[in-house]
């Protein structure tokens, strides 16, 4: 039988290595890669083919999520997320980037190895927790330009540099970031960013 490929996505190096250390230890699961950030990834994807990336959510240089869409659109390696982040938002746009699995680190290793036999066969592996938070949770309200400029305002940046720095006019960016307070119901723009992060929505 024909070993399932994997590339590891991960940027903390001791979870690299036990992940990969772990799934080496099955038989039917061949690791053919590891990557420290997001875009490693995907040119490691491109040379390597692998069957399936498990990758985290956050990493420099391109998130697991911008991964995954990258990715989808390819046609080539389905995604698993393996993830501390146990919120239902960041279930919501895995599944909308065409991620397959969405497990978290603590799981047992035969339920990482079992959802990757399911997700190599077509099928999807969410972990049961998660999956019954995103059926109660809400909906991400943001739009993606919403969310981009929220992320900026949450470093603290003014509205100035918001507008320097993806440019918008001051006008179009005070627009976005009263939107996205509007929706959120919240106070001010950084009380949106910690109510946007907190469910995951960034």
């Amino acid at each position: 039988m024909t070993p399932i490929r994997i590339l590891i996505a991960e940027d903390q190096a001791l979870v690299l290595g036990a992940l990969a250390a772990l799934l080496k230890l099955e038989a039917d699961i061949d690791v053919v890669g590891c990557a420290r950030n997001g875009r490693e990834a995907l040119d490691l994807c491109a040379t390597l083919q692998p069957d399936i990336v498990l990758t985290d959510i956050e990493m420099p240089q391109m998130t697991g999520l911008e991964l995954a869409a990258a990715l989808a659109g390819s046609n080539s390696a389905k995604v698993i997320i393996v993830t501390t982040f146990a919120r239902s938002g960041y279930l919501q746009r895995a599944l909308a980037a065409g991620v397959r699995g969405y497990l978290l680190k603590d799981a047992p290793a035969e339920a990482l190895a079992a959802a990757i036999r399911t997700v190599h066969q077509g099928g999807r592996a969410v972990a049961p927790e998660l999956a019954l938070e995103g059926i109660k949770s809400k909906t991400d309200p943001l739009t993606e330009r919403e969310r981009q400029i929220l992320r900026v305002a949450g470093e603290g940046k003014s509205t100035a540099d918001i507008a320097r720095l993806i440019h918008l006019s001051e006008g179009t960016v005070r627009n976005y970031l009263s939107e996205a307070i509007s929706k959120l119901d919240a106070v001010n723009r950084i009380d949106a960013f910690r109510i946007a992060r907190e469910a995951g929505w960034l």
